[in-house]
């Protein structure tokens, strides 16, 4: 298995393989994209619309040859948006589908895994590897404050609950920026 130390073992293959990808990044840019990728740390780009700060990320996953899945933030966004939801017409099929057959139901039949739509932040936090995926949270800085404070509390830990299912925790770690 190819890992991440592997494919960009230092700033100057991680260049190289950017520009190879078809991506120009000045030295800073590197180095700031290679700490995201190796110590993992979330990278907040900031810049002017057209920068490149959204190919970055689509050149940095295209390097590693992970999937890239992005989160755009607006505001008034909420968690249930940016984790999950539950796939309510699907449940009321099934509640449909249990009264016609007269079989019993209970309630924790229709909070499991087959009725949950994941967001970006779960396909983050679940991608099962062999490297992570990286996760693209575009304009930040238009999410209120309390979204911001939940998102910096699940990407610092790589952790989050879901009341009816219980804790996930990533096996690879998004690389965020």
């Amino acid at each position: 298995i190819v890992t991440v130390d592997d494919l960009v073992p230092d700033i100057g293959s991680l260049t190289a393989r950017l520009a190879a990808a078809g991506y120009l990044s000045d030295p800073s840019l590197a180095a700031a994209l290679f700490c995201a990728v190796r110590l993992p740390q979330p990278l907040l780009l900031e810049g002017e619309a057209g920068v490149g700060k959204t190919q970055a990320a689509k050149s940095l996953a295209e390097v590693l040859d992970t999937p890239l899945l992005r989160l755009q933030c607006f505001e008034g966004i909420d968690a249930a948006e940016a984790l999950y939801e539950w796939n309510y017409p699907r449940q009321l099929l099934g509640i449909r589908l249990a009264e016609a057959q007269g079989a019993d139901l209970v309630e924790e039949s229709l909070f499991g895994e087959q009725y949950l739509v994941r967001r970006p932040l779960m396909q983050a936090l679940e991608h099962p590897g062999p490297r992570p995926a990286v996760l693209l949270i575009d304009e930040v800085d238009r999410a209120d404050e309390e979204f911001e404070a939940f998102l910096f509390e699940l990407l610092a830990e790589s952790t989050v609950t879901i009341p009816e299912l219980g804790t996930i925790r990533a096996t690879h770690p998004p690389i965020v920026i």
